[in-house]
């Protein structure tokens, strides 16, 4: 089959796919929401399918015209109902699939904070994750309902970080911000050995649940978790911080609150915030990884 031939199958086949309606719909969350998109001082053109911001607070985009408005190829590939995108130039490589939280850049895993989405034939991406993924900075102009993308080519000064919106329009929240506050609304939930839900947690458990209020899903244990994300020096809010107490290795799991603070559900006290200090957790302390 000759390449031109196999090009149109693929996209007559991504058209073609079928999908579950959104919580958020588009036509109605544009005339909202009416989000627009500027690359390095210049407007993004969607001729048939606009952004709009999803049910997680998140601005969604059609991944083709932010893709290569910023200098990158996308190419498409239909997996029974979904379809795998991949967004590339010389020296990176995106691949997301849609109703997937997941994605990789350069071969390393990534969780997104929401899912990638197929509509009306068009792929739906986070446009942060998209354009820091793809080495750009990203601001929010709540006056003008517009994202501000700046390769560094060119000279938009930032308005500032992508946080929140005029009145009447859902806020877009920093997603650290929501972790550690949902964390917080558990401080006192008893502990629980294997616990999951509310009614009580285990040091994972905890963990697990929280991440997962915010559509991320980590593994069960604390030692599997430990080999999940970016390894960081210097933990900020939201990060996972790692102590080995009743067996060698990694063995309890917390989430970093800031201020050498952290949360986590502990066989004496249940679900409670500590200080990294504390004599106990520092000598116990292994490191801390940002998801």
């Amino acid at each position: 089959m000759n390449r031109a031939l196999k090009t149109l199958i693929i996209a007559g086949t991504i058209a073609a796919v079928p999908f579950l309606s959104p919580a958020v719909d588009t036509a109605q969350a544009a005339a909202v929401s009416p989000v627009n998109v500027q690359v390095d001082g210049q407007l993004v053109h969607f001729p048939d399918a606009k952004p709009f911001i999803d049910e997680n607070q998140r601005i969604q985009v059609p991944v083709r015209f932010v893709s290569e408005k910023l200098g990158y190829s996308v190419s498409w590939e239909a997996l029974g109902d979904n379809v795998k995108v991949t967004i590339k130039n010389a020296n990176k490589v995106v691949v997301l699939r849609t109703g997937d939280n997941r994605a990789t850049v350069n071969g390393k895993s990534v969780i997104l904070d929401t899912k990638v989405r197929l509509l009306e034939g068009r792929t739906y991406v986070p446009l942060r994750f998209i354009a820091e993924s793809l080495g750009s900075e990203v601001q929010w102009d709540p006056d003008a309902l517009k994202v501000i993308i700046n390769t560094g080519k060119k000279g938009d000064a930032p308005i500032q970080p992508l946080l929140a919106s005029r009145s009447g329009m859902p806020a877009v929240k920093d997603l650290s911000t929501e972790i550690v506050s949902t964390a917080r609304k558990y401080v006192g939930t008893p502990y629980v050995w294997g616990g999951t839900t509310p009614s009580g947690f285990d040091c994972s458990g905890f963990v697990q649940y929280v991440f997962a209020q915010h559509g991320i899903n980590l593994p069960r244990t604390s030692s599997e978790m430990y080999e999940m994300g970016t390894p960081v020096s210097d933990p900020q809010a939201g990060d996972l911080v790692f102590f080995s107490t009743y067996e060698p290795g990694v063995s309890h799991v917390g989430i970093y609150l800031g201020n050498g603070q952290f949360i986590s559900s502990t066989s004496s006290s249940g679900v409670q915030i500590v200080s990294m200090d504390n004599p106990y957790w520092a000598s116990r302390y292994i490191g801390a990884r940002r998801i």
